[in-house]
């Protein structure tokens, strides 16, 4: 066994590779794989931790000791990281001269999972693009947008702009639907109705109660908000499709008109 074992399979200068070498290898990374599993067993286990910093942690603690089984594995093949180092440090120059922005998307990366500014399942709003964080990797970030697209983001996007995380330490967020009634109409009745269809409506949080308040008095209407507030972020848009639908339909039960833009044109010969 001891001859098998040290039976060399490939020899350059000072570094061989022997049976042996190719056991300890397999054996580390075995035990690299095993560990990582209990690890993400422990921390998906664990209630005192949310699931956007368990996925965080995990994710670096597998970065770590990924990297750990490399080193270990060409130690002991007698290649050193001294040595790497001091080969390619000319080399490593060149290739982060050419190559910042990739760097800036690692840094970017490693900054998301240890701070948790976004997580996944956190919806976020880059550049006006509304997106549920699907993955978070140390490069890149996998989004879905509302049209059910999916998106690769650079990391460095998510740190380097202006963001907005909808679902950050809040679930409930605030939302708005504007609309416009002739002057004629009764104003109190107006608000009564935007807040009555608000509340029927089964995506609106029964925590907050819905407001209307009069906006401004425009050209051709009295324009109205009516505020309300949800936990279906993501979906949002939907839901305010099917309150203006409700609006237009109660509008029209009561009588309330909702004007078009009149313009009067004076002719002189």
């Amino acid at each position: 066994m001891e001859e098998f074992l040290n039976y060399q399979l490939f020899h350059f200068g000072k570094y061989s590779l022997s049976v042996y070498h190719l056991v300890f290898i397999a054996a580390v990374f075995l035990i690299t794989w095993i560990t990582l599993l209990a690890v993400k067993a422990t921390i998906y286990r664990s209630k005192r931790i949310d699931p956007g910093r368990q996925y965080a942690l995990y994710q670096i603690i597998r970065y770590f000791l990924s990297i750990l089984a490399v080193i270990i594995a060409l130690e002991s093949i007698g290649v050193t990281m001294n040595v790497l180092l001091a080969g390619s440090a000319a080399l490593l120059v060149g290739i982060g001269l050419g190559l910042q922005g990739l760097f800036n998307d690692f840094v970017s990366g490693i900054i998301i999972l240890a701070d948790g500014s976004v997580e996944v399942d956190d919806v976020i709003e880059v550049d006006g693009m509304v997106a549920r964080v699907q993955a978070i990797q140390l490069r890149t970030s996998l989004v879905k947008t509302r049209d059910e697209k999916y998106i690769i983001l650079p990391n460095s996007v998510l740190t380097g702009g202006k963001l907005i995380n909808w679902t950050h330490n809040l679930d409930l967020s605030r939302f708005d639907i504007t609309v416009g009634v002739a002057y004629s109409s009764d104003v109190e009745k107006v608000r009564q109705i935007l807040v009555d269809v608000a509340k029927a409506h089964p995506m609106v949080s029964q925590d907050r109660e819905p407001r209307a308040r009069l906006l401004d008095f425009a050209d051709s209407s009295i324009n109205f908000e009516l505020l309300f507030w949800t936990h279906e972020v993501f979906g949002v848009e939907n839901t305010k499709s099917d309150m203006r639908f409700a609006i237009c339909q109660a509008f029209r039960d009561q009588d309330v008109e909702i004007p078009f833009p009149q313009r009067v044109v004076h002719m002189s010969k």
